[in-house]
């Protein structure tokens, strides 16, 4: 417009002063000028009021010549219009983006704290002028176009920079994305890219086989294998070792868990039989890698590329080449690395994480790796993992994932994949450089991810529901990606920081916590960001209530327990059991609590001890149709009590353990909270809450 002759300023609405404003335009832009510069703070009136009016009159110009361009639609065009400015509308990001992009604030904040959340090179830019340019497509295609392309094509300009850094040295690199979850990133790859990059289907199974000359890395291996039969273990290691097939004779239907074959394994089998395995899977793997990668034993470096985390396939690769005499250096190029996993990368080789440790501390890292699994799932192929080759070709195990995921997950790709292409299109033209910076890439490609695994949406817990992760390891086995229940149960017999380090399945941990309310979700990432302070929103003792124990024998008894509210304002009774007391039935007089009140849940844990009950995370729920509301109206999980004789009945189910410990979750709606009682006993809370008398339940 300058070159055109015509004058240019700008007006704003803005809490800073012109003089602020104009330093903040030329740091964006260094060498910008301007005719006019009008900030609603020095004139005390905003666009919407007598701002475009002051502009006017002080300028001196015709309103029909002036042209004004916004992105509000109050403000700028109706603001213009008002006194006859011709205004071109600019949206702003839909609503469900500007939602995304809040989050996305937050959690940079949390997860990057002390960076500046706004400076980005034009990354959210970039988004938005995608989104705006994009055609409305499925849920799937528009999450991929909104949120894991742009992860993906800052991982994808890591990978560049580090093929780029290594070609410059003289070296001849062939890139090697590892299958299933490399595949996204593979796609994307070759869409931008003239050079050649190859998808390999190199496990962590096979490489760790192919590389053994001990039976340690196999029993590692299948120590992380929760049950196995026979034919499993054969798919593996090839052969059927006598001893271990008497091994798998002696378990009910010929299934042991992982851990007693891996303890067993050194007796069953002998080190020549392991290295006779590694040196088969070794000939068949090369063979595969030799029909890959084209010219495979004149390059001098191979990039490694895969989601993540520890190089388990970079390390065995490794050992396979030194077996083979192989010199090819290996880098692994990594989405989120745990960076304390390499220090036995060999001096040549190296590993590196586009969000690794100089990004984001390791505590939180491990919190996003404990939630990785839906992306593994999004940016998997549609095909079964790799169990062996044959003449160069891979064999796969049956993919066991619902046609639906499989379909969905191919959706979300599309997306990804042209919001790569749109995003190469439309940067140079808009002189956005979003990955010029390599550490604020990362820092807000870690944003962006972690938006998506910890603090996801209600449209993507919908779209996403119906998803299942694949266990693999030449297992058939699917877990559960989600699951509200396991958390809720978890907060009520542990707590809620307890609930936060539970372990897989669900695999989808955040996403499960989404499930019982954003709120939910976002104590998790504090939790994992170090901010839930335990004695904020951990439990403390509030009281005592007497509970009813009914036997077998017909003997029934009172008991004292101790009554502790939560950091939620919840009330937690914990009822411990001993199977040697023979309780049947446990009495639980609620209307000495509240009258009426939300009845949360009950839950039972077990163990050999009070100890060990009390931290296992192995707790199952008391259905609701068991329970008994004696002297109770109920409603949903609403109960209210017309006397003090309102009165929980819980059944007992015979257990295994020495020790169970029922939990029950409530919550008040007919008084304020109960202060914590000090060490005498005393409170603060209401009096009568506590006044709690003796009943006999017997009646």
């Amino acid at each position: 417009m300058k070159r055109g002759g015509h004058r240019v300023g700008f007006i704003s609405d803005t809490y800073w002063n012109s003089e602020q404003l104009a330093q903040l335009l030329r740091a964006g832009s260094p060498g910008l000028v301007w005719d006019f510069l009008y900030a609603s703070c020095d004139h005390g009136n905003s666009k919407s009021e007598k701002l475009f009016g002051t502009y006017l009159a002080e300028q001196g110009v015709d309103a029909a010549s002036s042209f004004h361009i916004g992105d509000n639609d109050n403000a700028d065009i109706k603001g213009a219009r008002r006194y006859g400015i011709r205004p071109r509308y600019y949206p702003q990001a839909s609503a469900a983006l500007a939602s995304k992009l809040q989050r996305e604030t937050s959690i940079f904040e949390l997860l990057c704290p002390g960076r500046p959340s706004r400076l980005d090179h034009g990354a959210r830019t970039l988004r938005r002028a995608v989104a705006a340019q994009s055609a409305e497509r499925s849920p799937g295609f528009h999450l991929g176009a909104t949120v894991l392309g742009p992860v993906m094509t800052a991982f994808d300009a890591f990978i560049e920079a580090r093929r780029a850094a290594l070609a410059a040295q003289g070296a001849r690199v062939s890139v090697g994305f590892l299958g299933r979850d490399g595949l996204l990133p593979h796609l994307i790859w070759q869409d931008a890219h003239n050079q050649s990059g190859v998808y390999l289907e190199v496990n962590r199974r096979v490489s760790l086989v192919g590389s053994a000359d001990t039976l340690e890395p196999l029993c590692d291996l299948l120590g992380r294998v929760g049950k196995i039969d026979a034919p499993t273990f054969v798919d593996i290691v090839k052969v059927q070792p006598p001893a271990v097939m008497a091994f798998f004779a002696k378990y009910p239907d010929g299934i042991a868990s992982g851990r007693e074959l891996a303890d067993a394994l050194p007796d069953l089998m002998g080190a020549h039989e392991i290295i006779d395995i590694a040196a088969g899977v070794r000939a068949r793997l090369l063979g595969y890698l030799r029909a890959k990668i084209p010219d495979f034993d004149s390059c001098t470096d191979l990039i490694l590329v895969d989601l993540g985390y520890s190089a388990s396939v970079q390390k065995s690769l490794r050992r396979i080449f030194d077996c083979e005499g192989i010199r090819i250096r290996l880098h692994g190029a990594y989405l989120l690395t745990l960076d304390d996993a390499f220090d036995d990368i060999v001096d040549d080789d190296t590993a590196e994480g586009l969000i690794s440790d100089r990004v984001i501390t390791p505590h939180v890292k491990r919190m996003l790796i404990r939630n990785v699994a839906l992306l593994e799932q999004l940016c998997c192929s549609a095909e079964g993992s790799v169990r062996d080759y044959r003449d160069g070709e891979v064999l796969r195990e049956d993919d066991q994932r619902p046609a639906g995921q499989l379909a969905l997950a191919t959706e979300v790709q599309s997306g990804a994949r042209a919001y790569a292409s749109r995003a190469g299109d439309l940067a140079p033209r808009y002189a956005l450089q979003p990955y010029r910076e390599p550490d604020t890439a990362a820092r807000w490609a870690t944003a962006v991810l972690g938006r998506f695994l910890l603090l996801p949406d209600d449209d993507e817990l919908v779209l996403l529901s119906g998803f299942k992760h694949d266990v693999n390891l030449g297992t058939q086995a699917l877990a559960a990606m989600l699951d509200g229940n396991f958390v809720n149960d978890q907060i009520i017999a542990r707590g809620i920081g307890s609930a936060c380090t539970a372990p897989a399945p669900p695999m989808w941990l955040a996403g499960s916590f989404s499930l019982l309310s954003p709120a939910h979700a976002y104590l998790y990432v504090l939790f994992g960001t170090n901010r839930l302070p335990a004695n904020v929103f951990g439990e403390a003792q509030c009281g005592t209530l007497q509970v009813g124990l009914f036997r077998r024998d017909g003997q029934a008894s009172l008991e004292t327990i101790s009554v502790h509210h939560s950091g939620l304002g919840e009330l937690r009774l914990r009822i411990p059991l001993s199977r040697r007391m023979g309780v049947t039935m446990i009495a639980v007089p609620l209307a000495k609590l509240m009258r009426q009140g939300m009845l949360h849940g009950v839950v039972v844990q077990s163990g050999e001890t009070t100890g060990d009950a009390a931290k296992s995370p192995d707790v199952r729920s008391i259905g609701d149709e068991r329970l008994i509301y004696a002297g109770l109206e109920r409603n949903g999980r609403h109960f209210h009590a017309s006397s003090e004789e309102g009165t929980l009945l819980i059944p007992v189910d015979a257990c295994a353990d020495d020790v169970a410990i029922y939990s029950v979750a409530l919550t008040s709606l007919n008084h304020d909270r109960i202060l914590t009682i000090d060490d005498h006993g005393a409170t603060g809370g209401p009096a009568a809450t506590l006044a709690w008398r003796k009943t006999d339940f017997a009646r």
